[in-house]
């Protein structure tokens, strides 16, 4: 079989902005890395939300990994956290083929093999959540051509900034994030800066997010915030980072999801709601409001969307993108 690693063309990374720069598997760039929290050491190398693409006719293809990390999630398993998930088809419409994923705790290295039909066909494979990737190799067939990726309907990204939740916490797959869900219903490329415990709204991390070529930013650590206050202090300030390089850019402030809101949860929604009411007072016709107390819906089920009261599952996902895609649907429409 004909071998290609993920950097040889015509395999093409999506959701990795740094990834070519760099010439290694990373969602931040070193040099920033080194400038926040020690927590990104980790978090800024893991993928979350890449996607790697290519076309092919071979009717036989295998996908093999290597792990530089590998450790348990205490609320997700190897399915959730330590997988590429593979799908076949065009974009929009494309079909789960299965995971590649490792057998156990302690196997770095792993592969599976995949059958299709020998029609040219697209591949689109998920990026693990929780680990940083070493490397990753392509198989096909010695006569069969491997072929660029068709580009998104939207190829500028839209960019998600956030807590776990925005990485995908606690999806059963990596494709139930709810970003993950609205770029397949509606046909746009993505980033996902989704820091599980991290992001708190460093002046470093909106000021490299303010360098990034983008259709719509998208921002929502409200939960990783330790608390109003502090929210209240990085929010506004965040947002004007991003306002100063970018006038007329889309923004979408979303408060945290959860069924039932608290004193100091809607203290929070405040806080949000203001940074977004101060906007347009000034005039800015490009932010919209999100309240995360309304994406499980009004139905009595509500507390069915999430395991722990924190992170959605992927009832939970599948509403919130319910409520999001009309939005972004809409801007995106008419950018």
């Amino acid at each position: 079989m004909k071998k290609y690693s993920v950097f040889d063309e015509p395999v093409k990374i999506f959701g990795l902005p740094e990834v070519y720069k760099e010439n290694k598997l990373t969602r931040l760039p070193e040099e920033l890395i080194k400038r926040l929290p020690e927590a990104y050491g980790r978090f800024g190398r893991r993928c979350h939300g890449a996607r790697f693409g290519f076309k092919t006719n071979s009717s036989v293809f295998k996908i093999k990994a290597e792990y530089e990390t590998l450790s348990p999630d205490i609320g997700m398993s190897i399915f959730a956290c330590q997988s590429f998930e593979v799908f076949i088809g065009e974009k929009s419409r494309s079909e789960f083929a299965g995971l590649v994923y490792p057998s156990d705790y302690d196997t770095k290295c792993f592969e599976r093999t995949f059958y299709k039909g020998n029609d040219t066909e697209e591949i689109t494979v998920f990026f693990p959540r929780n680990e940083i990737v070493k490397s990753i190799e392509i198989f096909i067939e010695d006569g069969a051509d491997i072929l660029s990726p068709d580009e998104y309907k939207y190829p500028v990204p839209v960019v998600f900034y956030g807590s776990s939740i925005t990485e995908g916490g606690h999806a059963n797959n990596v494709s139930v994030g709810y970003n993950a869900i609205l770029s397949r219903h509606l046909g746009f490329d993505y980033i996902n800066l989704g820091f599980s415990g991290s992001a708190k709204g460093e002046t470093e991390m909106a000021e490299y997010i303010s360098t990034l070529d983008m259709s719509v930013f998208v921002y929502d650590y409200d939960f990783n915030a330790d608390s109003a206050r502090q929210l209240r202090d990085t929010h506004s300030r965040f947002f004007n980072i991003i306002r100063e390089k970018h006038k007329k850019l889309p923004v979408i402030m979303m408060s945290r999801p959860k069924a039932n809101y608290n004193e100091e949860e809607k203290q929070r929604r405040e806080v949000i709601y203001n940074t977004y009411k101060r906007a347009k007072d000034s005039g800015d016709e490009n932010v919209y409001f999100l309240d995360g107390e309304t994406f499980f819906g009004s139905d009595a089920d509500r507390h069915l969307c999430s395991t722990d009261g924190t992170h959605p599952n992927d009832l939970g996902f599948y509403r919130m993108s319910q409520v999001i895609e009309p939005v972004l649907k809409d801007i995106l429409e008419n950018i």
